[in-house]
């Protein structure tokens, strides 16, 4: 399902089930499914006045254009890839400007009976996007401004009248900056503290391309990063408007990362400028790595180079191997519903799953967690029967949960998956060899400093991600 309005097309991960006009139907099999009709939209010219979408649905609001997208129980969880540069190129085919300032607010309102339950916004960096649900469950809007010449992905889940789950996954991409306007950058991740795999990100407000190698390597330049303690570091350009920095082996303990942009002033290409950056200070805590052996069903977990905790975990089984290589803790999400049908088990097959799932600890966008697997105890350690998750007993998801945080490395040897993709689903950047990652420079493998570190890097890993079954 697409339809367009004003300019944008919205990408729908699944196909809609024919409805009753009451939101419930049946499929070709007799199955019973769900929907519900959702407003989609976008303030564009309210004369400064933020256009609430219940006042749309009223007739009262002329500046707000809005997309029926409806969602269905075959659409619930599903998962698109980011309609970006280095993201699927079906979803990039059927994604357009949104011709809006960027600034104007996102609303996501229900077009009839039934209750919002999720929305979940990202950017094609990783960049969640915070947001606000009504009490009622019938309205969401952004309280974090989205970004000019952004791809985003829109997860919604939802009920019907009849309790029904329903979901759906759109993807939009908002209009450019002005040209006449000077070239910035945006950094990752917000201030705070995280893991010693923390990938620093630079979100550029217009894209320079990989034909004017001049003009990167002055922007390159520009862009300094410098730690306490000192470490020898680089950019690697992930596509035309997106640099990722990383150590060459994981952040040191409790350092402290300045970012900081020289931009503002400097020719970057012919008659192009750069403007002013907004700097970025965060913290690294202890140095938190979790290595799963598939092979002996079991997972270390360290700190500070010192074993804390050795855990019993089942993977992924025949069909559903779990990744393999370096991973990043992307976030945690003390329950998620987790159901075969999101990605592709039909419902009343062996394989399917309908479940509560506690203390999952997310590191993968297409869907891997780390998480409670209280019913399959009896396996971990012993077997791998999941369908590409890690699980563990609930005490020791509840140990993990409250020990990782955002940026700490996650690492799966001996599985027999496919190997985790560098930047497509998380940031997989550790899998690059040093050598593979100076290549991706404009400034031809010199480092930002002449302080090298003596531990080896990570082994190269490629490969396309792909669509994880939960559980």
């Amino acid at each position: 399902m697409a339809g367009a309005v004003a300019g944008v097309v919205f990408v729908v991960a699944a196909a809609p089930q024919s409805a009753s006009p009451s939101g419930a139907g049946r499929q070709a099999g007799g199955e019973r499914t769900g929907s519900v009709e959702l407003l989609v939209g976008r303030a564009l010219d309210d004369g400064g006045r933020r256009c609430a979408m219940d006042a749309f649905r009223a007739g009262l609001c002329g500046g707000l254009e809005q997309q029926v997208v409806r969602a269905t129980s075959s659409g619930a969880g599903s998962v698109v890839r980011d309609a970006s540069s280095h993201g699927a190129s079906r979803a990039a085919a059927h994604t357009v400007v949104l011709p809006t300032d960027a600034a104007g607010p996102l609303e996501i309102t229900l077009g009839g009976p039934g209750l919002l339950t999720y929305v979940t916004v990202h950017d094609g960096h990783g960049r969640h996007v915070g947001g606000t649900l009504g009490a009622r469950g019938h309205h969401w809007a952004n309280t974090e401004p989205l970004r000019a010449g952004e791809t985003y992905t829109v997860r919604v889940g939802a009920q019907d009248v009849a309790g029904t789950p329903v979901g759906v996954t759109m993807a939009f991409r908002t209009a450019p900056a002005a040209r006449d306007d000077r070239l910035t950058a945006e950094f990752g991740p917000r201030p705070g503290t995280y893991g010693a795999g923390q990938i620093v990100t630079a979100s550029l407000s217009r894209p320079v391309p990989a034909a004017d190698p001049a003009a990167r390597a002055r922007l390159e330049r520009a862009l300094q990063v410098t730690s306490e303690p000192a470490v020898e570091g680089a950019w690697h350009w992930v596509d035309d408007s997106t640099l990722h920095y990383r150590p060459r082996t994981y952040w040191p303990a409790h350092a402290v990362v300045h970012v900081v942009s020289g931009l503002d002033g400097v020719e970057v290409g012919e008659r192009e400028y750069g403007g002013p950056s907004e700097s970025l200070r965060f913290t690294i805590g202890d140095r938190i790595e979790a290595l799963t052996d598939a092979a002996s069903h079991e997972m270390t977990v360290r700190r500070n180079g010192r074993t804390v905790r050795t855990i019993p975990v089942t993977t992924g089984k025949a069909g559903f191997l779990t990744r393999s290589g370096i991973k990043v803790v992307l976030g945690k999400e003390r329950k998620v519903r987790m159901r075969g049908d999101s990605v592709g088990i039909k419902r009343g097959t062996s394989e399917f799953y309908d479940l509560p799932v506690f203390y999952a600890t997310r590191v993968t966008w297409s869907g891997e967690y780390v998480h409670a697997a209280p019913w399959s105890v009896d396996a971990q350690g012993e077997e791998n029967v999941s369908h590409g998750c890690t699980g563990m007993s609930t005490a020791d998801a509840a140990w993990f949960f409250d020990t990782v945080r955002e940026g700490d490395v996650v690492s799966v040897v001996n599985s027999g998956g496919e190997p985790m993709a560098p930047f497509a689903n998380g940031f997989g950047d550790w899998n690059l060899s040093w050598d593979a990652w100076l290549a991706g420079s404009a400034l031809s493998g010199h480092t930002d400093s002449p302080l090298a570190s003596p531990a080896s890097a990570p082994a190269s890993a490629h490969g396309p991600s792909r669509l994880l079954p939960l559980t």
